[in-house]
């Protein structure tokens, strides 16, 4: 005989649901400061710079934890490609944004989830029906209506948050793997680890090759970049709180509020507003997630 489960506290619901509300609305703040840095400094060291002051914010506290051996959890091979995963998102995206409005790209990426339902099925081994298969082709129309316009204007820099999704979508497949053995801090830190080792040799490559310039940045870049790292740890941090108060099947639809905050703020400090078609794109990648996120409830 089982017990049952206790019903669900309605206060933890509706402050869990609030919490990611707000974290999606707050973090395309990260963008907008990648977008406004992109022509003093490459998106290469700007990624790389996030995740050196994340290692730096958070390593101490997992060592004074847990010891010098807390950053090397097992498997660690697994910890460094999650990180790769997130720092080839992190500057796919930002590359992006040098010469896209906001809007666009965050449209464009939005069709990770549907990739992540791909790669569920791929490397999961979850079973998805041919309705979820449907709407992810949508979605992929959609996204080619958004980057239409796009790609004319600035070429394959378009497919970039395309690229982005790609690795985000397999950072969260490794996410989900790895979470049943590792605590969501360490595992953060790990990818600071690994983001900051792969894009530093990245970036030293550029630099030799001439292909990218690391520059030293002023005390004015200084803040920024910390502005970068403080929001990412903050939204991070407040969506890790909105999941253990809401099961991520009711919390991911909201994700797509950072589509209305990228808008928010691409017009706000560049005067970018999507027009007609990018809207109904939006619209085709909203809708077309939204109802992955439905058949995933309802086969659950």
């Amino acid at each position: 005989m089982t017990a049952e489960s206790p019903p669900a506290d309605p206060t933890r619901i509706v402050s869990g649901l609030g919490i990611m509300a707000v974290a999606m609305l707050v973090v395309p703040i990260i963008d907008a400061i990648a977008k406004l840095m992109s022509a003093e400094m490459s998106p290469i060291q700007i990624s790389w710079s996030r995740f050196v002051i994340t290692f730096a914010v958070l390593a101490p506290f997992i060592v004074a934890r847990g010891g010098w051996s807390a950053l090397h959890p097992p498997q660690f091979g697994l910890h460094m490609l999650r990180g790769a995963g997130i720092a080839g998102a992190t500057v796919f995206f930002f590359g992006a944004l040098a010469s896209m409005p906001m809007a666009d790209v965050a449209a464009i990426f939005f069709v990770e989830p549907l990739i992540l339902t791909l790669f569920s099925a791929l490397f999961l081994g979850e079973r998805i029906g041919w309705r979820r298969v449907l709407a992810v082709a949508i979605g992929f129309a959609g996204a080619m209506i958004v980057i239409r316009p796009s790609f004319a204007e600035v070429g394959a820099t378009a497919l970039l948050p395309i690229c982005a999704a790609i690795c985000f979508a397999g950072y969260m497949i490794l996410t989900k793997i790895l979470s049943g053995t590792t605590d969501a801090w360490t595992m953060q830190t790990m990818a600071g680890i690994s983001g900051t080792a792969l894009l530093g040799a990245v970036l030293l490559i550029a630099e030799l090759t001439g292909t990218a310039e690391a520059v030293m940045p002023d005390m004015r870049q200084c803040a920024l970049l910390a502005c970068i790292a403080a929001v990412a740890i903050a939204c991070h941090t407040a969506i890790i709180f909105a999941l253990r108060r809401v099961e991520a099947g009711l919390i991911a639809p909201l994700q797509y509020l950072e589509i209305i905050g990228a808008t928010f703020y691409g017009y706000l400090f560049f005067s970018d507003f999507p027009d007609a078609m990018t809207w109904l794109g939006i619209a085709i990648i909203v809708g077309s997630g939204l109802f992955v996120f439905h058949r995933q409830r309802v086969t659950a």
